[in-house]
């Protein structure tokens, strides 16, 4: 429908009947010259004497297109606009950032696939996160890969694909051999404060044994007073020794700084069991807009207005050099009668 973004300025529609009525008519003085034989003159020029004040009349065509070009004028300056049909666009309200180790620990190869063979822990992560990346259909997912240094892989979006395919580039090693969980963490801190998104979630998986951040762990704390929530995830054989033992102790204070919650994946089994937890306790946030497109017209009636203005004085223009050649025609053949009789 159209709607007029300035409707007062409609009230300007009276002003030209004001206008109209209120002014004046044009006068003006000339000299004249006084002719005592002008009866006889005006016979033998066979032309009948006119008043001696000239009134100027309005064209009747003119009278007509003057109010029509007001009216369109004052339409063009209230800002006529087509107000389309509403648009609903849903956004997720939520960044979620996973967080991937991939340091040499993660070669260990304890835990099984579907079919039973052995594979490493970063394999089976990398699985079960291609189910999980797929059911976030509208959140904003961002990837941090971190071993000796951390990276970031994928920035904010919502394009997935890219995240399941770079994801899967990845491999152990490739960030360096040690793992360096709080420097992780303070990076994924940094990217969260570029956005304003109403939920700030990050989910990281590692083997939880931190052996070269230069931020210490206590990075989540930062997480915690900035409002963003870390789920962790241990992955791996809890018995296991060395570099790739669980520190599980760090990995429950991380989740505990943010009121994030924090889960042990033995097995493969246990990993999508958690993931299908994730999805319980973050559900998709989103919220909805919906807007109508706007048009501007008022071109339209400015365009009206200035192609019948050229029209109106072109025809005008042809009329009077019609009409001068009228006059001069006549004159010239009462001239000649005039000679002709003398």
């Amino acid at each position: 429908m159209i709607q007029f973004e300035h409707p007062w300025l409609f009230l300007l529609l009276l002003l030209q009947p004001l206008v109209w009525w209120l002014s004046p008519p044009y006068k003006e003085r000339r000299e004249s010259l006084q002719i005592p034989y002008l009866q006889r003159l005006a016979a033998l020029t066979h032309q009948t004497p006119s008043r001696s004040a000239v009134i100027l009349r309005r064209a009747k065509w003119l009278v007509l297109i003057l109010p029509v070009w007001w009216v369109l004028i004052v339409a063009a300056l209230a800002r006529p606009v087509w107000v389309g049909d509403p648009i609903v666009k849903t956004e997720s309200t939520r960044d979620l950032m996973l967080l991937v180790d991939l340091s040499g620990s993660m070669e260990t190869n304890d835990f099984a696939d579907s079919q039973g063979n052995r594979i490493n822990r970063l394999d089976a992560v990398k699985t079960v996160l291609r189910d999980f990346i797929a059911r976030r259909t509208s959140d904003r997912l961002g990837l941090i890969v971190f071993g000796s240094e951390p990276y970031l892989q994928v920035p904010f979006t919502r394009d997935h694909e890219v995240v399941q395919i770079l994801l899967g580039q990845t491999a152990t090693k490739m960030a360096g051999p040690q793992t360096a969980i709080g420097d992780a963490i303070g990076l994924a801190v940094k990217h969260f404060d570029t956005g304003k998104p109403e939920h700030r979630v990050a989910v990281l998986l590692t083997d939880g044994n931190d052996t070269g951040s230069k931020v210490p762990p206590k990075a989540a704390e930062i997480a915690g007073q900035r409002r963003i929530t870390i789920h962790t995830v241990a992955v791996g054989d809890p018995r296991a020794a060395g570099e790739e033992k669980i520190d599980t102790e760090a990995l429950q204070a991380i989740s505990a700084a943010t009121n994030g919650r924090f889960f042990r994946a033995d097995d493969r089994a246990q990993l999508e069991t958690i993931y299908r937890t994730l999805d319980e306790i973050e559900p998709e946030k989103i919220k909805t807009i919906s807007y109508r497109p706007r048009y501007p017209l008022f071109h339209w009636p400015m365009a009206t207005v200035v192609v019948t203005f050229l029209a109106y004085h072109f025809c005008m223009a042809i009329i009077s050099r019609s009409r001068g050649w009228a006059e001069r025609r006549a004159w010239r053949d009462s001239s000649s009668r005039a000679g002709h009789h003398g």
